[in-house]
């Protein structure tokens, strides 16, 4: 398998070298020259397989010839042995008479989907790092559940040092005490004046930024690393099995940010999964539902909502699908990547438009639209949703095209990070787990800085350790 950027300049990669440097040099985003399939017969292997071993055999592809198969499926084995759920990503019945499941991903330790992703790609840096007697710095932008899986994912590994913004008063308290409380030498917490957009663009920045990059040897964590659309693939595998694939299909509607849980789901479909629909659902910052109504994809102002890990403007993996629906035309693309960084709109060809329209569909809900769905679930099934799965609920429910193929709907995370919004939905709180409960009264280490590029630099230039000397702190398998 080899890999090419999105901006169309470069040499192909393999999949080692794209783990490791994250977005490409030329500032686009890695992606398979080619999608592997997965055949019927296959599809009806999975059935009678643990998650682990699906995962195994849905990523191999995707790594060969790096990894060998064996070497492989023991990453993937140890990747998933802190979930909580032998099952790792349980489906659970919302509505059996109407065909309505929730795909709970909040099982791994930081109770957040980014864990199933994240924990794989810790198991792989170090695994790479150790290999090539090498270390990197990772950094990172987070508007809520990337920053503490991260963290978890990497925390005293050898090799790896990572620096994590997230916009500060941004995100959940919980999801700030994930992250802060982390007391390990090669983890940084940068609290930024600004919005998620805001960390993101610093983090791009930086990649952009060649003598940098390569003085600290860059790597990232986020989504633009393709590894993290590789596992997050693997679900939507599992689900559709569990419910009749390959011969039936499944619709799914997923909670959507920075776009590439979603295109995960796209991949899966592209993949041979039988996916007859992929719902993308937005909270008030809607920019791709916008996009999706009327080909205009702008830029406005954050608007703070109640599900802030979708708080999001500029969703960094629409490159992705956009790459692929102008004919894989990296030069294309990189003129209007750059239009859009410019002027903060495009507008998009209308082939594109209505390829996106055919592959997709999409809507938004607002915060009052979120609570009525978290009360209303929980009076007619007992479940306690978090506010953004209630947003993929909601959206889900209103544009489900088929009531005779089963609607699976994302459950992102575990309703207790976000306690004041249940709260406010049901008039109390939901249970905390004890990975919650645990956080409460610890120290926090963070440092606030502004929204500049070179005050960021400054403090990584200075903080940066040798982070080849840090000791694991939990044994290998």
């Amino acid at each position: 398998m080899k890999y090419e950027s999105t901006r169309g300049s470069g040499a192909r990669r393999g999949f080692s070298d794209v783990l490791l440097e994250g977005l490409a040099p030329d500032g686009g985003l890695y992606v398979p020259v080619e999608i592997p399939l997965l055949n019927e017969s296959t599809l009806r292997s999975f059935a009678d397989q643990a998650f682990a071993q699906v995962a195994t055999e849905v990523m191999l592809p995707f790594v060969v010839p790096d990894y060998e198969p064996d070497e492989f499926a023991d990453l993937v084995q140890h990747s998933y042995q802190q979930f909580d759920h032998p099952d790792v990503t349980p489906l659970r019945v919302l509505d059996q008479g109407t065909g309505e499941w929730l795909l709970e991903l909040f099982w791994g330790p930081t109770l957040a989907f980014k864990d199933v992703a994240l924990q794989l790609l810790g198991n792989l840096f170090e695994h790479e790092l150790e290999k090539r007697s090498h270390s990197v710095t990772v950094i990172g932008a987070t508007s809520g559940d990337t920053g503490s899986a991260a963290i978890e994912a990497v925390r005293g590994r050898e090799g790896i040092e990572l620096f994590m913004l997230h916009p500060r008063g941004r995100v959940s308290e919980i999801q700030r005490l994930q992250m802060t409380t982390v007391d390990v030498p090669n983890i940084h917490n940068l609290a930024i004046e600004g919005t998620f957009d805001d960390c993101q663009d610093l983090v791009k920045a930086m990649f952009a930024d060649t003598e940098f990059r390569q003085r600290h040897d860059l790597s990232a964590v986020n989504s633009i690393n393709w590894a993290r659309v590789m596992a997050q693939t693997v679900y939507y595998v599992t689900a559709a099995v569990a419910l009749g694939a390959p011969g039936s299909s499944v619709a799914f509607s997923v909670p959507t940010g920075n776009f590439g849980n979603i295109y995960a789901g796209h991949v899966a479909r592209e993949m041979g999964v039988p996916i007859s629909q992929l719902i993308l659902a937005t909270n008030v910052n809607d920019i791709l539902t916008r996009a999706f109504e009327t080909g205009g994809l702008q830029i406005t102002e954050v608007v703070r909502s109640t599900s802030p890990a979708m708080d999001i403007q500029v969703s960094s993996n629409f490159e992705r699908l956009l790459f692929e629906l102008l004919g894989r035309d990296g030069a294309i693309l990189a003129a209007l990547m750059e239009r859009f960084r410019m002027i903060g709109h495009i507008e998009l060809p209308g082939p594109v438009l209505e390829a996106f329209q055919e592959l997709f569909d999409a809507d938004r809900l607002d915060d009052e639209g979120t609570a009525e769905v978290i009360g209303r679930v929980y009076d007619q099934a007992g479940v306690v949703l978090d506010p953004h799965t209630a947003v993929g609920v909601g959206v889900g429910r209103a544009l489900r095209r088929d009531p005779d193929v089963p609607l699976v709907m994302l459950a992102c995370a575990h309703a207790a990070k976000f306690p004041d919004t249940v709260e406010a939905a049901l008039g109390e709180g939901p249970i905390e787990p004890d990975r919650i409960r645990s956080l409460r009264g610890l120290p926090e280490r963070v440092v606030e800085l502004p929204n500049e590029l070179g005050t960021v630099q400054a403090f990584i230039d200075e903080n940066r350790s040798q982070a080849s000397t840090v000791t694991l702190d939990r044994p290998k398998e």
